[in-house]
């Protein structure tokens, strides 16, 4: 009898999965297993501990609550989830020997280190007889299943998405069918049962996470199905911060708590039959798979690498003067009130606008001279829906250094950003309370606003609001003489 173990990680669901479904066809019992890898979760505890020396983590948290939805769900069909905390390295061999398995079944990760993992994994099992078998899962088209015509790989975004939808056919986004047959579960054995290991168990404390962003399947359903009544408008509104535009499905969809073949199935039947704003999002789910290709195919950017060696010439501000911009932009207290609002929509809740992103990141490497190298850590620390590839591209986008058409580097105005993408300083308002009573044309920057406005509203600039930590127009040009450096590039070419 075929017996086999599907290793889950970043595939956090039990429909259309294409490892759990190449384990239900060809093995009579399946067994579920997904380990809490220490190697990544013990450095996220060295620092942020509450007064009970515990960690405070998002996404830990609802990772750990889609496990339980997973396991109560086994649980119902007569099965369990198998949950360790460990190194994957050493745990999923001894699960594997222990439920005397034929196969492991697990799906593609394409990180650098994830890939060094799977082949020590791969290794110990292979010692053991037992197999090793992975599956495309988390994008439609990945490494170097789309090439330009002289089969090389894209390095701009538009040619890729053309050949991607060129490509693209029905097969490709099929669901997976992932019902078990009556009494396919494997028992437990004694020697692996255990209940989930509490979060308290290894270090970290509930966060409320789910008060806002249900986790599971079935959180994820809730959020797209609530999209779905949306998604005609999604090209007006998904640049304003201050209403309800976006999916919001991007830490579901990180953690493979929804599929990419089903959100990408109905973005392209809704644009076939004529939605602009599916259009659009489809779009945005096309940049997801070009920048995990781009990491695929160069893995030294996982190691801070610059997609254009050129722009490793730069000089970023540097000693305690960095430091003290750096604080100010982390905190919220730059002076620019779109930018901070962004920041602590950041701090508080793991989330943070797309338009904002852009916004943010260009203010820290163009305004502040910082390294985007510090910012795409800081991203990596408090984004819910953190994901290297499109977090390094997003990165390095804004600072020019990465995957662009353009010829030349843009530097967006944070005050124009402001004005056009938050008109009424709605958003503004919601995070940055201080600044309510502000007009809503003084409330994009406060410190043109008269004396008058300020008083009637309260506002010392300095005490209630910190004046901007550097003046735009006197730091663009800084910056373009920061970049001249860079070969092939025309300092007095940037965009507004």
């Amino acid at each position: 009898m075929q017996k086999a173990l599907v290793w889950l990680r970043r595939d956090l669901r039990l429909y259309d999965n294409a490892a759990l479904h190449h384990a239900l066809k060809n093995n009579a019992q399946v067994w579920l297993a997904f380990i809490f890898d220490t190697d990544i979760l013990d450095p996220l505890k060295s620092e942020d501990l509450d007064a009970s020396g515990l960690k405070h983590d998002r996404r830990v948290d609802f990772i750990w609550q889609g496990l339980k939805q997973i396991d109560e769900q086994l649980r119902n069909q007569g099965g369990g989830l198998i949950v360790q905390f460990g190194k994957p390295t050493s745990c999923i061999p001894k699960i594997a020997e222990t439920l005397g398995v034929n196969t492991v079944y697990t799906n593609h990760d394409y990180e650098p280190c994830a890939i060094e993992r799977d082949l020590s994994v791969s290794t110990s099992l292979n010692k053991l007889g037992i197999g090793f078998e992975t599956f495309k899962d988390q994008v439609i088209f990945e490494k170097k299943e789309i090439l330009t015509n002289s089969n090389t790989v894209f390095s701009v975004f538009t040619p890729y998405k053309n050949n991607w939808l060129k490509t693209l056919q029905e097969k490709d986004i099929a669901a997976y069918d992932c019902t078990p047959k009556k009494g396919q579960w494997g028992p437990i054995p004694k020697a692996l049962q255990g209940n989930l290991p509490s979060l308290q168990s290894m270090g970290f404390t509930p966060t409320g996470i789910e008060t806002y962003l249900p986790p599971g399947s079935e959180g994820g359903q809730s959020f797209l199905e609530d999209f779905l009544l949306r998604i005609d408008q999604y090209q007006i509104g998904r640049d304003f911060p201050a209403i309800k535009g976006v999916s919001y499905l991007s830490t579901h969809l990180r953690f493979g708590m929804l599929s990419i073949r089903g959100l990408v199935r109905e973005a392209h039947r809704r644009m076939l039959a004529g939605s602009m704003g599916a259009t659009i999002w489809l779009s945005e789910l096309i940049w997801r798979d070009f920048y995990f290709m781009i990491l695929a195919n160069h893995p030294r950017l996982a190691s801070g690498a610059a997609f254009k060696p050129d722009y490793e010439q730069i000089q970023w501000e540097s000693g305690a003067h960095a430091d003290k911009l750096f604080k100010a932009w982390c905190e919220g207290k730059t002076g620019y009130p779109l930018v901070d609002a962004a920041m602590h929509q950041l701090n508080q809740t793991g989330y943070m606008h797309n338009r904002l992103r852009m916004v943010v990141a260009s203010f820290l490497s163009k305004d502040l001279g910082i390294d985007w190298h510090w910012g795409e850590a800081y991203f990596a620390k408090h984004l819910n829906d953190f994901e290297l590839s499109s977090n390094n591209g997003g990165w390095q986008w804004a600072s020019s250094s990465g995957c662009d058409a353009q010829p030349y580097f843009r530097i967006f105005n944070p005050i124009t950003q402001s004005e056009k993408f938050d008109p009424e300083g709605k958003f503004i308002r919601r995070y940055l309370p201080q600044l309510d009573k502000l007009s809503k044309k003084s409330i994009h920057a406060p410190w043109e606003a008269g004396h008058l406005e300020l008083e009637a509203a309260g506002i010392i600039l300095g005490r209630d609001y910190p004046f901007p930590i550097v003046n735009h127009d006197e730091a663009r040009k800084k910056t373009l003489v920061r970049y001249s450096v860079v070969k092939k590039v025309n300092p007095e070419e940037a965009g507004a």
